[in-house]
């Protein structure tokens, strides 16, 4: 899912559940159904494959319906917070790009610690900690709106704290609480570590599911197979194929890349059919070398 910043609103989380991620995840669930019933009690070893490579999809498309459930009610965005801190509470969704997940779980941290109360978000899930120090901290009430609640100028034109009584506080703090959003902030506070299989992908498993193997690329490569992907997926690839002198294997390129099997299968066709990249030996005891030897 790609989402404008620019274009992003409270309810964009909402939107893409209902709109987009809902639908998806029950076409997939109707469709790994109708593979079931088609191949019967006796499924054959293609079935079988193909059975277990749809319930791994649909198994991913329901973490992720998870997790975007979780966030929408504590989506906020304001630009002026700055794209970091808005899109800090997402940390979980991006397991495909660790050092922008370790980013984004940092600035979360630091949030929750209370070091960015100055921003729009803090005053949207912790109102019960910011307003009171609106009251102390005036620079504080003015990114909030609140100093007018709490200062006031004297006669010689300086900034003085009004008295405000604990009443007039405990209604600032009830205006700006939501019970959805506090129950969702306890949700994702509580919520155990996102699981994470190779290359980011997620995975989970229940009660007497067998691990599926990973989804592979079923489309043919066009010839643009390396703009499909992302030209910058391909020359990490490229460059890490170039990196080992005595040849790589997948499983190599997949745990120094952090890319997905189905990148890798994209990535790896383009530049053997450019010339790029050569292969020796075949399935697991595949290796790729860089054409030429150079880089």
């Amino acid at each position: 899912m790609w989402l404008s910043y620019h274009c992003l609103t409270k309810d964009s989380f909402y939107k893409v559940l209902n709109d987009f991620l809902g639908p998806k995840l029950q076409h997939e669930v109707r469709k790994l159904a109708g593979m079931t019933h088609v191949a019967g009690n006796n499924p054959s070893a293609s079935q079988r494959e193909e059975i277990a490579e749809q319930d791994a999809f649909v198994n991913e498309l329901r973490v992720l319906h998870e997790e975007v459930t979780r966030i929408a009610p504590l989506w906020a965005p304001n630009l002026n917070d700055g794209v970091i801190i808005n899109y800090s509470p997402l940390w979980r969704l991006v397991p495909q790009h660790r050092t922008w997940q370790k980013e984004c779980r940092e600035c979360w941290d630091t949030l929750a610690a209370g070091k960015y109360d100055w921003a729009h978000l803090a005053m949207h899930l912790w109102p019960e900690r910011v307003v009171p120090k609106c009251a102390d901290d005036r620079s504080l009430a003015i990114a909030h709106g609140l100093d007018e609640e709490f200062w006031a100028q004297d006669s010689d034109g300086k900034w003085q704290m009004r008295k405000v009584d604990e009443a007039t506080v405990n209604r600032l703090i009830a205006e700006r609480t939501s019970r959805a959003v506090k129950d969702a902030l306890k949700n994702l506070l509580e919520a155990p570590a996102p699981s994470t299989g190779r290359g980011g992908a997620r995975r989970t498993s229940g009660p007497g599911r067998a691990s599926a193997p990973k989804r592979r690329l079923r489309e043919s490569v066009m010839p643009d197979a390396a703009v499909a992907i992302g030209g910058d997926t391909v020359d990490r690839v490229r460059e890490a194929i170039a990196g080992a002198a005595d040849g790589v294997s997948r499983a190599d390129v997949i745990d120094a890349t952090g890319i997905t099997s189905s990148q890798w299968n994209t990535a790896i066709k383009a530049l053997l059919a450019d010339g790029s990249v050569t292969q020796t030996g075949e399935r697991r005891g595949a290796r790729y070398h860089l054409a030429g030897g150079d880089a």
